[in-house]
């Protein structure tokens, strides 16, 4: 027997981030993760590597605005 592994919507994780789902739709485009609406579901995995990315751009632009 299979189960589905949770999944998320790209609306409700740019929801928990606090950006605009289009956002989290071109970050998807860059890591090569199908997602092409607000609605497309992500796996835990794919949500993980969307996270980690953004919160490596935001670290990158907040040192840059330092300098």
């Amino acid at each position: 027997m299979i189960f589905n592994v949770a999944r998320l919507r790209v609306k409700e994780l740019a929801k928990a981030l606090n950006v605009d789902s289009p956002e989290i739709i071109a970050t998807c485009t860059l890591l090569k993760i199908p997602a092409s609406s607000p609605l497309s579901s992500l796996t835990v995995e794919q949500s993980k590597e969307i996270i980690d990315y953004i919160q490596r751009t935001n670290a990158k632009q907040n040192t840059d605005e330092k300098l």
